[in-house]
């Protein structure tokens, strides 16, 4: 009885001490005084002006605790407002007090502002108040100890203001509760935020809830109970909504990642067409030394009015030692629509990742591409940026199929005139740089710009912006072989290319829409060019070519029946004209011409062709920037001339007739030049006059 009465007084002494000492204290603070001091300090350990305009009051019960009034923060060495708010409370436990503990019962701070600025130097506008000027504390110093019951934050606000990037974002209207913190804890939270911004653009609402736990000494944090959503607006996605679920996720020290019914759903509108995505991961471990997971799966769906789009990926068998991660199969769907052309496939590979080395193999990629079969090895080295290799077996590809259909030409087909062409929009090759890809294709038969090919195998090499590549392919009839580049630094392009012994005629009308010759024949090319658009690569053009031709026809005039339709003009020194006919062709025996290619004119002064009537050089200028001919051919007539009506034109024997080829590629013209024949004339009509005395002399003689 006499120790408990003993503890009863002493614990009535104790208090009553305290209420003394609280009284006293109460009725001695000097509110103004401790403003006057903190402001004081404040300048002078960061250089910042703190201004406290509202009230300044100390509590005692049921807690310790100060409350400040309105309060602002300057930049330092300047008065621009760094931070605001408009109230605080700091409140602190009694009883651990006692224990030589402090312990922060709560922190809550109302309509704190602050705007976190990085300079163009690099440098932040809080680097001072980081310490980050002075020495830093060496990576195995102690954790800081530290203890709050939680943190309130009410219509909080701070801006992110980046000047080398140009970017600006906001966190508006932010409001968090929190359950204990301290070096190691657990609780829960709730969070609440607006974020808008002009780059990117982004006007979004954001809210989180959930349980926490975490250990910063071990470097652990736990969530269990997520639930993320996001909705409003984030650069071309409108009406955005996202949801996150997890029953439990965690991150460890060692990069540790463990998820637990992981779910996640998106939907809202790209570029005005709606879509929905959905993934769903039961299970998934990964640590340093192994992984697992349960099958993944995940969908994506696009409806738009003009673009349609449905996708479907699963993931199964999922392991993992060391940092080598193994997929047992990874598997996609996918049946895509845009306008009229759709495309629909299934590809299924193994999967390695190198963790470690950011490696990853697709060993055995199988699949179907509409009607292609496909079967490829890749292999990324690098993803930022991009280190590509690769071997791509194709059984049939039909490229034009997924591009977009040619528009008509002006007054083709009755209908309205094609847009204004897009040759001269710009060409830009930058997204070749740092990129890097090393490997071989190869396609059965393959359709591209209209030309077809078999056989076709393509050695493709980029570096440094430089793209190589090295085709090989049987067409029409023969074959190529070559090499082409292209310079993403400087937009130069080069080719060589040798067509051996391929028609002609079907080559020139799948590729250029030309019927202008026949015969099978080689074509060595070597040339250059440079420029930003299709029309000034057209006008730099520069190089060689030649063209070796037999047993083929000129289309679109009939040398033989234009001579003996134009007989009278002859002898009258007048010119004649006509337009190309597709059903005309002059044929030959033998054609050979070479070229030299200097501004996107190609200039030839050796064209031969020999035809069973008539012999035909040339010289002139195929302009292929502007797309137009400007070529004189000379035509003459064999004596011994057969066939195509070659007896009706005995009395040009001899004669070389100028025939002159211009205009545009679309729309050539023949021009028969016999007014400038004075010589020539004369000497038909002499030869005429004489066939017609020598007639009449054997008629004479007959008598």
């Amino acid at each position: 009885m006499k120790i408990r009465k003993i503890l009863a007084w002493g614990l009535a002494g104790l208090v009553t001490v305290l209420a003394v000492v609280t009284v006293f204290i109460a009725a001695t603070f000097d509110a103004n005084r401790w403003k006057g001091e903190i402001t004081q300090l404040v300048q002078e350990k960061t250089q910042r002006s703190l201004k406290i305009e509202g009230d300044l009051a100390l509590s005692f019960f049921p807690s310790i605790s100060v409350r400040l009034g309105q309060a602002t923060l300057s930049e330092r060495q300047s008065e621009q407002v760094f931070a605001s708010l408009e109230g605080a409370r700091i409140s602190l436990r009694l009883w651990p007090l006692l224990a030589k503990r402090v312990v922060v019962d709560s922190v809550e701070l109302d309509g704190i502002k602050a705007k976190l600025v990085r300079s163009k130097d690099g440098r932040m506008n809080i680097d001072d108040l980081l310490g980050v000027d002075e020495k830093s504390e060496k990576d195995d110093a102690p954790m800081p100890r530290f203890e709050l019951a939680g943190v309130r934050i009410i219509n909080g606000e701070f801006g992110w203001r980046d000047e080398e990037a140009g970017q600006e974002l906001t966190i508006s209207a932010l409001n968090l509760k929190t359950g204990r913190l301290a070096n190691a804890a657990s609780d829960r939270f709730d969070l609440s935020l607006q974020l808008s911004s002009k780059n990117p653009l982004l006007a979004a609402q954001f809210a989180a809830k959930g349980e926490y736990r975490y250990d910063l000494d071990q470097k652990n944090v736990a969530l269990a109970k997520l639930d993320l959503h996001l909705t409003g607006d984030a650069a071309e996605m409108k009406g955005l909504d996202l949801a996150l679920t997890a029953t439990a996720l965690q991150l460890g020290g060692a990069g540790e990642v463990s998820v637990d019914g992981l779910a996640l759903t998106v939907q809202g509108k790209a570029a005005g067409d709606p879509f929905a995505a959905k993934l769903e991961a039961p299970r998934l471990e990964l640590a340093a030394d192994q992984a697992s997971g349960a099958a993944a799966h995940a969908m994506f769906k696009l409806n738009g009015a003009q673009r349609q789009l449905e996708a479907k990926i699963a993931l199964t068998g999922l392991e993992g030692k060391g940092r080598i991660l193994r997929i047992g199969k990874l598997a996609i769907d996918f049946d895509a629509r845009q306008g009229d052309m759709r495309l629909k496939g299934a590809l299924t590979s193994p999967v390695t990742a190198n963790l470690e080395k950011q490696i990853l193999e697709l060993p055995d990629l199988n699949g179907k591409l509409d009607e292609s079969a496909i079967a490829a090895k890749l292999h990324i080295s690098r993803f930022s940026p991009l280190a590509l290799g690769f071997d791509v077996d194709i059984d049939q590809l039909n490229i034009d199929k997924y591009l977009p259909p040619k528009k008509a030409a002006p007054g083709k087909g009755g209908g309205q005139p094609a847009a204004e062409s897009s040759i001269d929009s710009p060409l830009d090759f930058s997204a070749l740089k740092g990129l890097s890809a090393n490997g071989v294709l190869k396609v059965g038969q393959l359709q591209a710009a209209n030309v077809k090919a078999s056989q076709v195998r393509l050695e493709i090499k980029l570096a440094n912006g430089r793209l190589d590549l090295a085709p090989t392919a049987q067409l029409y009839n023969g074959s190529l072989a070559g090499t082409l580049s292209l310079d993403a630094n400087t937009n130069q392009v080069a080719a060589k290319l040798n067509l051996v012994d391929v028609s002609l005629n079907p080559l020139m009308q799948d590729a250029l829409d030309m019927n202008a010759l026949e015969g099978r024949g080689s074509l060595a090319l070597d040339i250059t060019t440079a420029g930003n658009t299709v029309t000034a690569m057209k006008k730099g053009l520069a190089g060689t070519a030649s063209l070796n031709v037999r047993n083929g026809a000129i289309k679109g005039i009939d040398l033989a029946r234009t001579f003996r339709e134009t007989k009278a003009l002859f002898s009258t020194r007048k010119d004649a004209s006509q337009k190309a006919r597709q059903t005309d062709k002059t044929d030959f025996s033998e054609l050979t011409a070479s070229f030299r290619i200097a501004r996107g004119v190609a200039r030839n002064d050796d064209l031969s062709m020999k035809s069973p009537f008539i012999r035909l050089t040339g010289a002139g200028d195929i302009d292929i920037g502007e797309g137009r001919i400007n070529y004189l051919a000379r035509a003459t007539v064999v004596p011994t001339a057969g066939g195509q009506g070659g007896k009706d034109l005995e009395y040009l024997s001899g004669i070389t007739i100028p025939v002159r080829l211009s205009g545009p590629f679309d729309n050539l013209s023949y021009n028969l030049e016999f007014a400038s024949l004075t010589a020539e004339a004369a000497k038909a009509k002499a030869k005429e006059v004489t066939g017609k005395a020598g007639s009449a002399i054997k008629g004479l003689f007959k008598k």
